[in-house]
Order: C-alpha cells, then sequence, then structure tokens
C-alpha cells in the first residue's frame, strides 16, 4: 500500500512540473514565486525569454487559443525581457538578484490569477482594454500586485519595489511608471494589515 502511495504521488508531481515550462537559469525563482500560488500547480504556464519587451520586463498573457478555453484548460505565458537597461547600460534580466526576480515573477503570477477568474468575453474584453485605456492599466497592475500580497508574497514584492524606486541609476521615468501603475510600499502594508485582519477573524 505504501509503495503504491508513493508511486501515486510521484505521478502527481510529474504532472504538476509538467505543467510549467521553466528555463533552468530561473527555475529556482520561478519555483518559489510559484510555491506561494497553489491554485495554479495544474495550470499551464510557459516561461519564456524574449529579446525585448516593450516597457516591460516581464509580460504574463494568455495563449492566443485560451481565449477558446474553459477555465481549467486555459494556458499562459510569462515572457521575460532578456535585459532591462540601468541608465544606459544593460543587464541580464536574470542576474538580478534572486528575492527580486522572485517579486517580480510572483507579480507576473497575480496576472494570471485575475485571467482565470473571467470569462472568455470578459478575457477578451480585458485585453482590448489593456491596450487602450490607461486607467485600465493601473486598475491590472494593481490587481496583481494585491493576488501577490494577499498570497503571502509582500517581502518579495516590497524588495521588488525597493530594488527599483531607490537604485540611484534606475531612470526617473521608469520609477515614475511604478507609481503611477502599481501599489505604493504603504498600500502594500495596509493589504497585509486587512489579510491579518480576516484570519484573525476566521
Amino acid at each position: 500500500m505504501k509503495r503504491f502511495i508513493t508511486i501515486f504521488i510521484l505521478i502527481q508531481n510529474f504532472q504538476m512540473s509538467a505543467q510549467h515550462i521553466i528555463p533552468d537559469s530561473i527555475s529556482t525563482e520561478v519555483n518559489t514565486a510559484l510555491s506561494y500560488y497553489s491554485q495554479l500547480d495544474n495550470i499551464h504556464i510557459k516561461f519564456k525569454f524574449k529579446k525585448n519587451i516593450k516597457k516591460s520586463t516581464m509580460q504574463a498573457r494568455p495563449t492566443f487559443g485560451s481565449f477558446f478555453r474553459s477555465k481549467k484548460n486555459r494556458r499562459f505565458v510569462v515572457l521575460i525581457s532578456e535585459t532591462f537597461k540601468i541608465s544606459d547600460k544593460e543587464f541580464r534580466t536574470r542576474d538580478i538578484p534572486s528575492d527580486i526576480l522572485v517579486g517580480w515573477i510572483g507579480h507576473e503570477l497575480g496576472h494570471i490569477m485575475d485571467y482565470q477568474d473571467r470569462s472568455k468575453l470578459n478575457l477578451i474584453w480585458f485585453g482590448i482594454k489593456y491596450l487602450l485605456s490607461e486607467n485600465h492599466i493601473v486598475e491590472a497592475e494593481r490587481a496583481a500586485d494585491t493576488f501577490a500580497v494577499y498570497h503571502g508574497m509582500e517581502d518579495y514584492i516590497l524588495k521588488t519595489k525597493d530594488f527599483i524606486l531607490n537604485h540611484a541609476q534606475i531612470t526617473k521615468s521608469y520609477k515614475d511608471r511604478i507609481k503611477k501603475y502599481y501599489l505604493s510600499p504603504e498600500e502594500i502594508m495596509e493589504l497585509v494589515n486587512q489579510r491579518q485582519a480576516q484570519h484573525s477573524e476566521n
């Protein structure tokens, strides 16, 4: 019986890991972030490096075919820019300090959590609004941060924001974008307090 249970667990773990396609160079960071989202264990997510992503370091989105799939069968891709710039110097994203990278990935997984709750038509409309409405970008990015914090990733998210906002050589325009679209450290701590208050009531 014990042998059967062991084999079952191994098969189950293999099936879960098979759902996530992760480059070896960032497997530790991605798996750390995924460990906070048990709801995504059986969701197909491919993490993929891309030469350049306009105005961003990472981008999570459903695959095209996912717009026509049921929620449980949706597939997602997290695109990761191979490089990012600080001032005029270019750095490899995979060389970012580990905790910072975990926070960045945790935010993108927050997007996937948001996408998972949406109907097919809502998901399509969401994509259109993201392209056309700056206010909707703010709403979407703050929602992703909120998902990450409610799943216990606030330490990583705060470290990522601190890395960006307090790095002397990161451009002011990029810092202003972070301040405009994402939750502030103060707002994150307020969410943490709300989460802890809810847990103490239950």
